[in-house]
């Protein structure tokens, strides 16, 4: 592991606050989930105001253009591969797992495989967008056909086979990739070939707490955040790690975690004091931060999601979501 409390951070951008959202009800509104559909030109949010919000990306400022109300509080949402940004799929806490057509505003596509423990995530293969995956309180992971039956599962998977601690998220290689990564309580992130899942083809281990997401940054490369406080970078073929950022506080709630591919490693993440951290993946301090207070009386709030909308080119943009039910958009310029 390289040792980056020796190197001193250096911020290569400018992020400026570019919009803020409010929330009509942010007593009940908390954001759990942001996504960019493939195109980047759409956002669709969700959290326990029990709606999914569809934004234009490009005028998010004008607020969302429709809702889409859900029979429960969401814990994740994801966009179908391949569906021309028509289909988005969605985790709840009933543990359900649903698939909405966009276009028709209604549900496609619904299973319960988690005997009513809550769903915390939901993803799609690159590879075979019909082959998806959740992950819940239940300790397993399901991979389904979203061609077949509910009820007929493709794989089954058990990551701590002693102790059934819950499985937090799950993520297949966004490349395309055959590997599909999870996150457990147990503090562990286990990689399985999604082609044959009967045993782990990695497992890495150093987090001290439970991992609540990992995420790609490449096929060889992921990102993982714990309630320990901390994010890691591991390289998956030797099952190394990489580095360990701290700044942010996280010790017992989801706070969101995203990658900007295109961005050359910048990493975000939410945090329990109401802000949003941004990492430059070479240094373990964080480059960038900024508070999400609005008012005095919101001291108990928290920045819970985070979402990179992947495009390339010289800006980026960040839209982070808190437990108030207040969305901000920060626009990124590389620095002179």
């Amino acid at each position: 592991m390289k040792n980056s409390s020796a190197d001193t951070p250096r911020c290569d951008w400018d992020f400026k606050l570019s919009a803020v959202i409010s929330s009509s009800s942010p007593s009940s509104d908390a954001i759990g989930v942001l996504e960019f559909d493939p195109t980047n030109s759409l956002l669709a949010t969700g959290g326990i105001a029990r709606k999914i919000r569809i934004y234009t990306a490009a005028n998010l400022k004008e607020g969302c253009d429709y809702c889409i109300y859900t029979p429960a509080k969401l814990s994740s949402l994801k966009w179908k591969p391949g569906s021309g940004s028509r289909l988005l799929g969605s985790g709840d806490y009933d543990g359900v797992v649903m698939e909405y057509d966009l276009e028709r505003r209604l549900p496609v596509f619904e299973r319960d495989e988690h005997g009513g423990r809550r769903v915390w995530s939901i993803d799609y293969s690159a590879a075979d967008p019909a082959l998806g995956a959740s992950a819940s309180d239940d300790g397993t992971m399901q991979m389904w056909d979203t061609r077949c039956d509910a009820g007929t599962s493709v794989a089954t998977v058990r990551p701590d086979r002693a102790g059934f601690s819950p499985v937090c998220c799950v993520e297949f290689d966004p490349l395309g990739g055959p590997t599909v990564a999870l996150g457990c309580a147990d503090r562990r992130i286990y990689g399985y070939d999604a082609r044959r899942a009967a045993e782990p083809v990695f497992v890495l281990e150093g987090h001290e707490k439970a991992v609540s997401y990992a995420r790609f940054m490449d096929s060889e490369t992921i990102v993982s955040s714990s309630i320990d406080g901390s994010l890691m970078t591991w390289h998956v073929e030797d099952r190394r790690l990489i580095r360990r950022y701290r700044g942010h506080v996280n010790s017992r709630r989801f706070v969101g975690l995203s990658v900007w591919r295109g961005g050359g490693g910048l990493l975000s993440c939410g945090s329990e004091n109401n802000r949003v951290f941004v990492y430059d993946s070479r240094w373990g301090d964080p480059i960038w931060a900024c508070g999400f207070d609005t008012a005095p009386q919101q001291n108990e709030g928290f920045v819970s999601s985070v979402c990179w909308r992947q495009t390339a080119g010289d800006c980026c943009t960040l839209v982070a979501g808190g437990s108030d039910g207040v969305l901000k958009v920060f626009e990124g310029r590389p620095r002179d």
